[in-house]
């Protein structure tokens, strides 16, 4: 399910001053750039495959997201790029992707088991012999759902010009590997704080490599940091490349 705050137009349009471009989209995009034809799930409000567009690239550039108000950020940013509204089932896959990219912790939202393994399936299937799958989430040990607090707040400015103030906060206690939460958004003039509730999968290393093999899938490559530097416990992310 599409969560609030990415269903909402308003809120949608915070998603950018709320994730400003940094390392984790240059190391993707430097994956785009030298693939000819590149999904990317869960897109968002499609600045990886916009971004490539407009720096040359010139194969085929898929952007695919469930929420139909990011997409709407999407198409403004650029034209170009094929946006597709939905997800990994919504249509049948035939190996024509050379990468497929999952960026932002996009892979937490897969949450269910069985979600989980449709999807995997469903990359395997998208891919093209040779193709590749990269992906991050954050590493359990790091347990970055601690600073989810009201004392930890984010002030960004919105496309009206208003102040929004948004947090997080743990919603209930931990469900094994899964991470229950509501965000909410406070602005300037605003009635009342809008609240989006979800829940995040923190999976590890060991558990997502038993996934991505069910799936035909087995990992190529894992780093820690967007330098490409070793996965270890101290590690904030972990990095997969995967191939069939």
């Amino acid at each position: 399910m599409v969560d609030r705050s990415f269903k909402d137009l308003s809120l949608a349009s915070l998603y950018d001053a709320l994730n400003p471009w940094g390392p984790g989209d240059d190391f993707y995009l430097d994956l785009v750039m030298s693939a000819r034809s590149v999904l990317d799930v869960g897109c968002g409000t499609g600045r990886l495959p916009a971004r490539a567009r407009r720096a040359g690239h010139d194969g085929r550039l898929m952007g695919l997201d469930p929420a139909a108000a990011m997409l709407v950020q999407a198409r403004r940013r650029e034209p170009g790029v094929e946006w597709v509204l939905g997800d990994l089932r919504t249509r049948l896959w035939d190996g024509g992707f050379d990468l497929v990219v999952m960026t932002g912790h996009a892979f937490q939202t897969l949450v269910d088991d069985e979600e989980l393994r449709l999807a995997l399936h469903a990359v395997r299937a998208a891919l093209a012999p040779g193709g590749r799958f990269v992906f991050e989430t954050p590493h359990p040990a790091a347990r970055a759902w601690t600073c989810w607090t009201p004392e930890h707040i984010r002030t960004v400015d919105a496309a009206d010009g208003r102040t929004v103030r948004v947090w997080r906060e743990v919603d209930g206690p931990l469900l094994g590997d899964r991470v229950r939460f509501r965000e909410t958004f406070d602005g300037e003039g605003w009635d009342r704080p809008r609240v989006s509730r979800s829940t995040l999968r923190f999976l590890g290393p060991d558990a997502l490599t038993r996934l991505l093999g069910r799936a035909g899938l087995g990992v190529v490559e894992r780093y820690g940091d967007w330098a490409h530097g070793p996965l270890t416990q101290d590690s904030a992310e972990i990095i997969t490349v995967a191939a069939p």
